[in-house]
């Protein structure tokens, strides 16, 4: 049974050559599985993995698999007329309680459309000349861009550490709907 394995590997890796995929893209398929290569293309379709230089060969070689490979650009642009530009931000708190009470603040004031709680994060950092290290929660904001400055200034007055973190990151696309819900849950 090894040897037809072998066989068929081989004759398969020769045949994809003929076609033109790169060895690299012909390795993917051939030691993953197809099988394994077709749900690998649901996380191309992400863009977490459209750096991979066989991704565009594997598309237009293999056809309808991977015909729904996009780049970097997900299901609607920012900017579109029912969307606004968009951005995560991170913040740290000291415990639960410290962040449902920041959340619930952030989401009366309209500041932001969802603030998810991450339990059970551990931060090693800086701070007055020493390295610390704390048991903390993360709150991951979901807001307009231009909400940045204000939702900093809030988190800076309702917050119990001297130097909260407020970190904004882009949202480059996404889905349209969840993007006009942050628009339209948000203030302006």
């Amino acid at each position: 049974m090894a040897t037809s394995y072998l066989r068929c590997r081989a004759t398969s890796a020769a045949a994809v050559r003929r076609r033109g995929l790169p060895f690299v893209g012909a390795f993917c398929v051939l030691s993953l599985g197809f099988s394994t290569a077709l749900s690998f293309s649901s996380s191309l379709r992400t863009g977490c993995a459209r750096s991979l230089p066989f991704v565009p060969l594997l598309r237009s070689k293999l056809g309808a698999p991977f015909r729904g490979l996009h780049s970097a650009k997900m299901e609607g642009a920012q900017g579109s007329g029912n969307t606004v530009p968009s951005i995560v931000v991170y913040v740290t708190v000291p415990s639960r309680e410290a962040g449902k009470k920041l959340a619930e603040s952030i989401i009366k004031e309209r500041l932001a459309a969802c603030v998810n709680i991450v339990p059970g994060i551990e931060s090693i950092y800086h701070w007055q000349g020493k390295i610390e290290t704390d048991s903390e929660e993360l709150l991951i904001i979901k807001t307009r861009e231009s909400l940045l400055e204000p939702l900093t200034q809030h988190v800076k007055a309702n917050h119990p550490y001297d130097v909260p973190e407020v970190i904004g990151l882009p949202i480059q696309g996404g889905n349209v709907q969840y993007l006009e819900w942050i628009k339209n849950s948000t203030r302006d």
